[in-house]
């Protein structure tokens, strides 16, 4: 479901895990790469495309369901609900969109990020190849009195080198964790991902499984 103010989110029930960042640093991408859903989230080369808080619940087979690809009686199979949800949330900085709008998303995000009670961590994803931006830091600087816990994801890692623990992608690591060393609500360990070659997925849904109920 999508929610275009504070009013239309969902009831505050089990953990939510917010996706933040700049419009076209690939959330949409890391979301779907995620979950193995490709098109889930909607990806475009339009920053700003993302225009509301965008809410995914993940589930799994329960222990009869992982037995059949149906059930006997051709109904799709059970699914538990494993406590969690994953928010895309719209993309801050630039976007291909009239100032009002996006003054408005933005407003939502900010919005969001102050009250949702049930907010476990903040993901903000940050462009490997740009590193911190003046945008960025507003947003952290937002998070850290509101005491929201938040972890950077650097993204298009592959774009800067051919390996994951390339010279290039830990010079941006080291960079980024020095920027945040002080700040409170951010957590001091840096994740780096590829969405495109797959890189760093397995470590982030490690992560984000530790918040599940």
């Amino acid at each position: 479901m999508g929610a275009v103010d504070l009013e239309r989110l969902p009831p505050a029930v089990g953990s939510e895990i917010a996706f933040a960042g700049r419009s076209n640093v690939g959330k949409s991408s890391l979301i779907n790469a995620l979950v193995d859903q490709a098109g889930l989230a909607r990806t475009s080369n339009t920053p700003g495309r993302t225009q509301e808080l965008n809410y995914f619940v993940p589930a799994v087979l329960n222990e009869r369901s992982k037995k059949t690809e149906r059930m006997t009686s051709g109904a799709p199979r059970d699914v538990v609900d494993v406590g969690l949800t994953l928010v895309d949330m719209p993309g801050y900085g630039f976007a291909q969109a009239p100032k009002s709008q996006v003054e408005t998303w933005t407003k939502l995000v900010f919005a969001y990020l102050r009250g949702r009670p049930n907010l476990r961590r903040v993901y903000v994803l940050v462009d490997s190849r740009h590193g911190l931006k003046p945008v960025d830091n507003e947003v952290l600087d937002l998070l850290d009195p509101a005491a929201v816990s938040y972890q950077i994801v650097l993204t298009k890692a592959d774009k800067i080198s051919r390996t994951l623990d390339g010279a290039p992608v830990a010079a941006v690591v080291a960079a980024t964790a020095a920027a945040i060393r002080k700040r409170p609500a951010a957590h001091p360990e840096i994740l780096v991902t590829s969405s495109e070659a797959g890189w760093g997925m397995d470590r982030l849904r490690a992560e984000i499984a530790f918040f599940a109920a």
